[in-house]
């Protein structure tokens, strides 16, 4: 069953109240039980396929936090929040990755793995013959980006700032994070927190187009 779906002047105000957070309060911290909540919508995030070809980094470190800093032009967003969250993608997507997702979904449905030998197929038609060679590095990066907004969007709707940043040199992050030897490489990330009380740019209007230079109905 469906829970009670939130209001739509709710689903608004929050979209509406949420920006790409330019300053943060260093002395305010997410509290466990609602960091507990995005850990399970980082986890919850929709993929194609359900592939899940990602890792979430979430450095809570100061040291680590001051030393991307640097790497991330100068944005103190990535120390001064209370949680970073690194948004990687992996490097290869190869059968092998896509057996272990078919092993999880036959243990959670309690399904004989040979059941999924159909959606094996279907799997690595679109993956492995689909995509031309050296898309799917490509196609991986971009699942993790649909992980972003979902979790910028559940952020927003439990008051918490969050600030999407490609503007870093992944190569960087990937060294100092250890990611290159697991196979990862960095594709954005995310700081979370609060705003601080004199960032000017939570004043700002909220500037988008209007509905009819941007929505199409056919």
């Amino acid at each position: 069953m469906h829970p009670s779906p939130i209001s739509n002047a709710l689903l608004l105000d929050s979209l509406r109240w949420r920006y790409a957070t330019k300053k943060f309060d260093p002395s305010r911290k997410i509290a466990a039980a609602d960091w507990q909540t995005l850990e399970e919508a980082l986890v919850l995030s929709p993929s194609a396929f359900g592939l899940q070809p990602w890792k979430f980094i979430v450095i809570t470190d100061q040291a680590t936090k001051e030393a991307l800093v640097p790497v991330s032009w100068g944005q103190r967003q990535v120390a001064d929040c209370s949680h970073l969250v690194v948004f990687a993608h992996k490097k290869v997507i190869n059968a092998d990755f896509v057996e272990e997702n078919l092993r999880r979904i036959a243990e959670v449905r309690g399904l004989p793995i040979e059941s999924l030998d159909s959606y094996r197929k279907v799997i690595a038609g679109t993956l492995f013959e689909g995509l031309a060679s050296g898309q799917l590095e490509a196609w991986s990066q971009r699942q993790t980006f649909i992980a972003l907004g979902n979790f910028m969007t559940c952020a927003a709707m439990m008051g918490i700032d969050t600030c999407p940043m490609e503007g870093l040199i992944p190569a960087k992050y990937d060294e100092i994070l250890g990611l290159a030897e697991r196979g990862l490489t960095t594709g954005a990330a995310c700081p979370a927190g609060y705003r601080a009380a004199d960032d000017p740019y939570s004043k700002h209007p909220k500037v988008r187009f209007e509905k009819k230079d941007v929505l199409e109905y056919l």
